[in-house]
């Protein structure tokens, strides 16, 4: 299988399968689902309050998924939410299920001009890109001067893994401190996303549930199967502590 395959299994094949989940369960299965894989609702609401967000801001969200991350700050922040995504299938499960507005974009090329935004985040996205200056640069040009910039960022704990999911370049601390630098944005605050309390019990439920429904339907299919394998070895090398999720808040530094 080619590493565009599995990621297209992962991320774009499951959306669709989550959205079709999400409307036989109901709406308040949707944001759960939408924000698997990018932190529990404490490390978001963390993220979202250190970006400064409130009502009357615009918030980009690059490598939006199905958009969970994007209407959790809507709802809570007041934030107008943009989203952009490369998945074909994510951007119309987004659109599905949230109703914001999506553009099919890749991070690295980004169709918006420059200072177009008042913050934007990038969840969970930079280790599976291999411009990851490109994805940072980006970031900063299409936000205001001093605009506010959050990452959740999978860092390699280790010199080498043992293994990775296909499609993923986990950076260490020091290379993605450097990353930051050529990308022209100082940090302000960072923190570990273990330190941060878990979904409460009915947010995971929904989300057990959701992924029932999917196993249900798909489970005899190869691209179900695959997707698992992905998800199953981050899991693994987050819980060895081969691979931590690091929260960033940043800004740009002229």
């Amino acid at each position: 299988m080619t590493e565009s395959q599995a990621m297209a299994d992962e991320f774009d094949t499951m959306a669709k399968w989550t959205a079709d989940a999400v409307e036989s369960l109901g709406p308040d299965h949707a944001v759960p689902a939408g924000c698997r894989g990018s932190g529990s609702p404490a490390a978001l609401e963390w993220l979202a309050e250190r970006l400064g967000l409130r009502s009357g801001l615009t918030l980009l969200d690059s490598g939006a998924g199905v958009g969970g991350p994007a209407e959790l700050a809507a709802r809570q922040f007041g934030v107008a939410p943009v989203l952009a995504e490369p998945m074909v299938d994510a951007c119309r499960a987004s659109a599905r299920l949230f109703s914001r507005p999506v553009v099919i974009a890749s991070g690295e090329r980004l169709p918006f001009a420059a200072h177009s935004f008042d913050a934007a985040w990038s969840l969970g996205v930079l280790c599976t890109v291999e411009d990851q200056d490109g994805l940072l640069s980006e970031l900063r040009r299409v936000v205001r001067p001093r605009g506010a910039i959050g990452l959740l960022v999978f860092l390699r704990a280790v010199p080498r893994l043992p293994t990775q999911p296909e499609g993923n370049h986990f950076p260490s601390s020091d290379e993605l401190a450097a990353l930051l630098d050529r990308a022209g944005l100082a940090v302000c605050e960072q923190a570990a996303l273990a330190d941060f309390a878990a979904a409460p019990e009915e947010w995971q439920t929904a989300v057990n549930r959701v992924d029932t429904v999917i196993e249900q339907r798909h489970g005899h299919d190869p691209r179900w199967q695959t997707a698992q394998e992905q998800q199953q070895l981050i899991g693994s090398l987050i819980k060895d502590e081969l691979v931590q999720g690091t929260l960033v808040s940043a800004v740009a530094t002229s």
